[in-house]
């Protein structure tokens, strides 16, 4: 058996699985610490349906800590950005279009140094140590605890990046934490940058929310290994997560859309999952969600890591409702929804409220919504319905039709018929999908780079990055046997010279479960 959590804006979700059979799912407010709801969620799970510890053989958690952490500018550690591309890239310098909020919550520091390449892996200039050793004197005189290391064009080649890493740490120690922009972001120096530059940030709180979430689950008598999941809806284990903390500011709706995969028994769909704060509607390619091929903005800053494609709508269960016009969010009342709700003894109106008095879910007191014009209710609900479907229109990319799966709390808002799409796929499990999401999750390994492809020797090179995302898989702890390539693309970049293609593959396998890598 294994344990699948889901961490929301509003509940925290678990279900104990045997497989892929859910034996049972509870569903507990989120706490303001997240990691107390976390317990409470075992806990419940356990009266449930009793187990003892050594029968789990593994822990998967989709959290929002992290990505909490970074839009409220809280824990974040001293940073510092450190660009290597002079004489070039002096136009626009590290943390250029960060908001001035966030580079004070992190003591932001940038630099400027010789290095980088030019697009066909040409040096800029070569590294100058004793210029790198300057800037780390200065970083440690300011009380710099994380520094994010970018060249101009690494993932076309990152020996520079790693060569001023162990400059860096020959300064700082081994205590200060470093991010390197090629294992982060791909081509784009400033979004890659700024991703970098989160992470970093990010990285003291990383160690102290895994190290929170392993004494609160081996607390639970759970000895197992506990694993989170990432943007791409696959997952990493506890040392992954200490070194690249941004790769789970998506896991949320990720893990919805892949346990509405399981759960439906559709591959390929659009995906409607509306928790109590927002509704996020994203498409299904083969059991994963698509990924976005634009910039993402997160807290206001230009990134671009691996994100799926998801559009939110400031809809769900705990959204507030005008009482004049009827329209619904953004503004929520999140996980006190059980204390501010009128059908909870509150004195707001929720989209909860207006689920209750239409008779589509029976929870709280039905009587304190008695009061509500039926005419009002209606109306709340169709403009409800006309956004979502609004949103879905948006993201499919062909008017072919497409199926439409509702997952979430909060689908509850939905009726089993959407404007456009006809019929609405509300699967069993439906309201704990994203814990059941989290619970399959598999494992994978992506390469993404720039590589030069010798005439006659295509095959051979493309065979050779296939492999290289195989073992990265297995190397993450999937099950060789298992492994598999789900995404595949091949873009021939013309203004570079050498057949310069930029290739991008991903692995994904079953995880071994009970086994620690």
């Amino acid at each position: 058996m294994h344990i699948g959590i889901d961490v929301g804006g509003t509940n925290t979700d678990a279900v104990l699985m045997d497989g892929r059979q859910t034996l049972g799912a509870v569903k507990h407010a989120t706490t303001p610490d997240v990691t107390t709801g976390i317990v409470q969620a075992i806990q419940d799970l356990r009266r449930g349906h009793h187990f003892e510890g050594e029968q789990i053989t593994a822990v998967m958690i989709g959290t929002t800590h992290f990505i909490n952490a970074l839009v409220q500018a809280k824990r974040l550690a001293p940073t510092a950005a450190l660009r290597l591309g002079l004489p070039a890239t002096k136009a626009l310098p590290p943390l250029v279009d960060w908001p001035e909020g966030l580079k004070n919550a992190i003591s932001a520091r940038s630099y400027l140094a010789h290095g980088g390449y030019e697009f066909d892996g040409r040096p800029i200039s070569p590294l100058d140590p004793d210029e790198l050793r300057a800037h780390a004197e200065d970083m440690k005189a300011h009380g710099i605890r994380s520094v994010a290391i970018s060249a101009v064009f690494s993932p076309v080649n990152h020996d520079l990046e790693v060569r001023a890493a162990e400059i860096i740490a020959e300064v700082l120690g081994s205590d200060v934490a470093i991010s390197l922009s090629h294992e982060i972001g791909r081509i784009g120096l400033l979004e890659r940058e700024n991703a970098t530059i989160i992470n970093a940030a990010l990285r003291e709180l990383a160690a102290e929310i895994v190290d929170g979430l392993t004494v609160a689950v081996r607390a639970e008598g759970i000895d197992s290994p506990i694993y989170l999941s990432q943007n791409d809806g696959t997952l990493m284990d506890e040392d992954y997560v200490r070194l690249y903390p941004v790769a789970t500011f998506a896991s949320g709706p990720t893990n919805s859309m892949r346990g509405a995969a399981l759960t439906s028994g559709l591959a390929t769909c659009a995906v409607i999952d509306i928790g109590g704060t927002t509704a996020d509607i994203g498409l299904l390619v083969n059991g994963f969600p698509r990924e976005t091929a634009n910039e993402v903005k997160v807290a206001g800053i230009r990134t671009n890591f691996r994100m799926p494609d998801v559009l939110s709508l400031g809809i769900g269960g705990g959204s507030i409702v005008d009482t004049e016009t009827g329209e619904v969010g953004p503004e929520s009342v999140g996980y006190k929804l059980g204390t501010e709700a009128l059908v909870f003894g509150g004195g707001t109106l929720t989209a909860t409220d207006i689920a209750v008095a239409a008779g589509r879910v029976e929870i709280g007191d039905r009587s304190k919504v008695a009061h509500l014009d039926p005419a009002f209710v209606q109306k709340v609900l169709a403009r409800i319905a006309e956004r979502v479907s609004e949103a879905v229109d948006r993201m499919r990319t062909s008017p072919e039709p497409i199926a439409v799966v509702a997952v979430g709390g909060g689908s509850i808002l939905l009726a089993d018929e959407l404007p456009l799409f006809g019929a609405v796929n509300r699967p069993e499990n439906y309201a704990v999908a994203n814990a059941i999401g989290a619970s399959i999750a598999q494992v994978g390994g992506e390469i993404d780079k720039v590589y030069t492809i010798e005439p006659g020797q295509r095959e051979e090179s493309l065979a050779a990055v296939r492999a290289e995302a195989i073992d990265k898989a297995i190397a993450a702890g999937a099950s060789p046997r298992s492994v598999k390539i789900i995404d595949f693309d091949e873009v021939p970049i013309p203004y570079l010279p050498g057949n310069a293609t930029r290739i991008r593959v991903k692995a994904v396998g079953d995880l071994e479960m009970g086994v620690r890598v």
